[in-house]
């Protein structure tokens, strides 16, 4: 069994390949709701949806989120009507949000739901939110305090951020579905993903940090920085911004003591040397899924 720890894009991508790669594979995803909120009165889990509808084959490329073939009826009504129309939910998509609110509202818990909702889109992927409790990542930035939603859809991601917190972290419980994901896997991934943003928000969940130190033989990481450089998203910005090195050898760095092993692009081969000085193997290869054929070898890669 492979368990990664996942965020939005880059974990859905490397999910996919590495259930392509190999079917007969047990996948299991530990997946940040960090960046959840509740908008409308609908109570809405971004890296999860976006994982879910890229397994089953549903996303939408072109904007990379929500569903294909997306309505926004919705949406354009709401506008209309002076309501606050910044975070776009297609017409298809609340549907999703109005079955887990439902469900929630109901006395399910998130883990249920999301097993429920997995089960109806056919997934042989397991994804477990890392804590059934609720979690909130806030940015302090000149405009005030943030939710993530408002930095990263509302401004764009083009703020200046001071600091990053997660709110609800130090109380919440790990799943026990979580737990025994972690516990049980032969292989835990921690997926290209934001470090600070997707990947931070799990960590700080009482009990998966203590986890990874004692596994950290079979704890492999995936870069999400090639040549330096974030290819979706913030990542190396805020890096930057919060006093780590932009380049796999800070990514390295801010992983230190949690995995055994870093895959870094081709690209960064150079750092091979100064990512392996903070006690970790290094592997080089493709991450780039630009294809097909580079994601099922950044997925061969990871099985090796």
């Amino acid at each position: 069994m492979i368990t990664v720890l996942s965020g939005g894009v880059g974990a859905a991508r490397l999910l996919r390949a590495l259930r392509r790669h190999d079917e007969g594979v047990e996948l299991r995803a530990v997946v940040n709701v960090a960046d959840d909120l509740v908008m409308h009165g609908l109570s809405i889990c971004p890296d999860l949806d976006t994982i879910m509808y890229t397994l089953a084959g549903l996303n939408n490329d072109e904007l990379g989120w929500g569903l294909a073939g997306e309505t926004w009826r919705v949406m354009q009504r709401l506008g209309e009507l002076g309501g606050e129309d910044w975070f776009a939910l297609g017409d298809l998509d609340l549907g999703t949000h109005l079955y887990r609110s439902q469900r929630l509202a109901r006395g399910a818990t998130k883990t249920e739901v999301t097993r429920e909702l997995s089960t109806h889109f056919g997934l042989d992927v397991e994804l477990l939110p890392v804590s059934d409790d609720p979690l909130a990542t806030e940015f302090d930035t000149p405009e005030g305090t943030l939710s993530f939603q408002e930095y990263f859809v509302r401004h764009h991601h083009d703020v200046v951020v001071r600091a990053v917190r997660v709110r609800g972290a130090r109380d919440a419980r790990l799943s026990a579905a979580a737990r025994a994901a972690l516990e049980d896997a032969e292989r835990i991934v921690i997926a290209p993903s934001n470090p600070l943003i997707s990947i931070d928000p799990i960590l700080q969940v009482p009990g998966v940090r203590e986890i990874l130190v004692r596994r950290r033989d079979a704890v492999l990481a995936v870069s999400p920085l090639v040549g330096g450089a974030a290819l979706k998203g913030p990542a190396d910005r805020l890096l930057r911004e919060l006093g780590h090195e932009v380049s796999a050898v800070g990514v390295a760095r801010f992983y230190q003591g949690l995995v055994g092993t870093m895959i870094i692009d081709v690209l960064d081969a150079a750092d091979e040397d100064a990512v392996a000085a903070t006690g970790c193997d290094v592997r080089v290869t493709t991450t780039v899924m630009r294809d097909e054929r580079d994601a099922l070898a950044l997925a061969a890669t990871v099985r090796r």
